[in-house]
């Protein structure tokens, strides 16, 4: 079983890199991010002819929107909150069979905050923080288990997550008010898969700004992209692949696809 989150930053008009996401990954289960697309104009009959028979998602024109396509079924789980009461389309979730039990599988799209990292002067800021403190209470809340988690988090938690530790500390993204919240998210029972894989004390990156001209040269990216799992799935894990080619892709998003393998 692979696997895949990505931002894809426009679902209708990057559609054709979905396909060779498909060819280059084979993903059994893509979860997408920011598709921008209202529910009424949803593509689906061009992702089901790749391979895609099982699709849920919730959109909206221009902005947010999350979808999980899938080669297995799917069952909706709907019985999730509204966060921040906004109705804006940032998670989605439901579940599958692995190994014969159930899986629940969480496709989040967390607030990117704005620019100022100040909840009193920046709203979105606050929308984001609120969003993340709401997730958290809302796992903690709960018996996790045989749960993955993915999605664009919209915060690189590590050092080693981001080009610079002591520049970007008052980047959003990056910031003391944001990390601290997501690893304490995480700490309702996941564990950080990527990093199962590659260690804390190495770079990581899922996103590089399209202000970059060369984003290889420079390499001044962030761990935006995150794939959490219960500790009860740990033994599952088989794989993890950063797709950084895809970066170079034509009109691509500006954040990679994650992909993690499971076994049965």
């Amino acid at each position: 079983m692979r696997i895949v989150t990505w931002n894809i930053n426009s679902l209708r008009l990057r559609l054709p890199l979905l396909a060779r996401l498909g060819e280059d990954l084979r993903p059994d289960i893509i979860c997408l991010q920011e598709t921008k697309v209202p529910d009424d104009l949803f593509p689906a009959d061009a992702i089901r002819e790749l391979g895609y028979t099982h699709t849920l998602y919730r959109g909206m024109k221009a902005y947010n929107g999350v979808a999980i396509l899938s080669r297995v079924a799917l069952t909706s789980l709907d019985d999730t909150p509204d966060w921040c009461g906004r109705g804006d389309c940032r998670h989605i979730a439901a579940s599958f069979y692995l190994d014969g039990e159930a899986v629940e599988l969480h496709n989040f799209y967390i607030p990117a905050g704005g620019d100022i990292p100040d909840p009193e002067a920046n709203p979105k800021f606050a929308h984001k923080l609120a969003f993340v403190d709401e997730a958290t209470a809302w796992f903690a809340g709960r018996t996790n288990r045989r749960t993955i988690l993915v999605g664009d988090l919209n915060i690189a938690p590590l050092e080693q997550d981001v080009w610079s530790h002591k520049q970007l500390l008052t980047v959003v993204s990056h910031t003391p008010p944001e990390t601290t919240r997501l690893l304490a998210w995480q700490e309702n029972g996941f564990v950080d898969a990527m990093r199962h894989f590659v260690p804390a004390d190495e770079k990581l990156y899922t996103w590089w700004s399209y202000r970059n001209r060369d984003w290889k040269a420079s390499n001044r990216g962030r761990r935006l992209d995150h794939v959490w799992i219960t500790a009860d799935l740990t033994d599952h894990l088989a794989g993890m692949t950063v797709l950084r080619d895809a970066r170079d892709w034509p009109t691509t998003s500006d954040h990679v696809p994650v992909a993690v393998d499971f076994r049965d």
